[in-house]
């Protein structure tokens, strides 16, 4: 695996409302986005990570756990409508106007910690092994939008979600849907300069288990993950 000029980069702003303070909350006896700084350092292929965040107390633990903080972000990037390619797009603009040339971007969201770096690996790879713009990790849904998801209509009434090209009897016959995770994702910095949303890119990516896919936004979320990381530990040590 060949990956030339690779960049990690955390975002990690304040003022969480699903879940507060939720990227330094305590998760298994350390920071959440402890987990997801160390992760990225035992990356092979990564050699600085970076986080980009508006608060200066997240960025000193940050710091503590071997983040680099090369600038506080400002705050109309830090708001709650703020896009989350703009904040990508301004990470390399800063760094490329102090010199350094950025190829491609790996982003490793705090909210991800049972990511697995076998999957994280298996995303670069298809990456660098095809002429794409991105990849990102891929879940099964749970629900299907043309067998068990419905949408309400204005007077109330229920219709599926995505109207059935054939009539599904059956979850299983019905074609397959996926939830797009956060464990990572790696773009090109050329697309990412110049693209509005991401599926405008060609993208590709690999599947990985619900259970390493759990996006924490809430007090439910946490607990479930934690939960769960808690239990692989034990039986790792059995």
């Amino acid at each position: 695996m060949v990956i030339k000029n690779i960049h990690a980069l955390i975002c990690a702003r304040s003022g969480s409302k699903g879940l507060a303070n939720k990227n330094i909350k305590l998760f298994c006896g350390k920071p959440l986005i402890a987990h997801s700084i160390e992760f990225a350092l035992s990356l092979p292929f990564v050699k600085r990570v970076d986080v980009s965040t508006d608060d200066k107390f997240i960025a000193e633990i940050a710091s503590a756990h071997g983040a680099s903080i090369p600038f506080m972000r400002p705050k109309n990037l830090a708001e709650d409508d703020a896009k989350e390619l703009d904040v990508w797009r301004h990470y390399i603009n800063h760094l490329e106007n102090s010199g350094q040339k950025v190829e491609n971007l790996i982003v490793l969201p705090v909210t991800s910690p049972l990511r697995r770096k076998s999957d994280v690996i298996a995303c670069i790879q298809a990456f660098n092994n095809s002429k794409c713009d991105g990849a990102v990790c891929l879940s099964e849904a749970h629900r299907n939008p043309e067998f068990n998801m419905v949408r309400l209509s204005s007077a109330g009434r229920i219709k599926l979600a995505i109207q059935q090209k054939s009539n599904y009897h059956r979850r299983q016959d019905a074609p397959s849907y996926y939830d797009l995770t956060t464990i990572c994702y790696v773009f090109r910095s050329d697309f990412i300069q110049n693209a509005k949303h991401i599926f405008e890119g060609d993208l590709t990516g690999i599947t990985v288990p619900k259970e390493t896919a759990i996006d924490i936004d809430d007090e439910t979320d946490f607990l479930w993950a934690e939960f769960l990381a808690k239990r692989t530990c034990s039986s790792e040590t059995e």
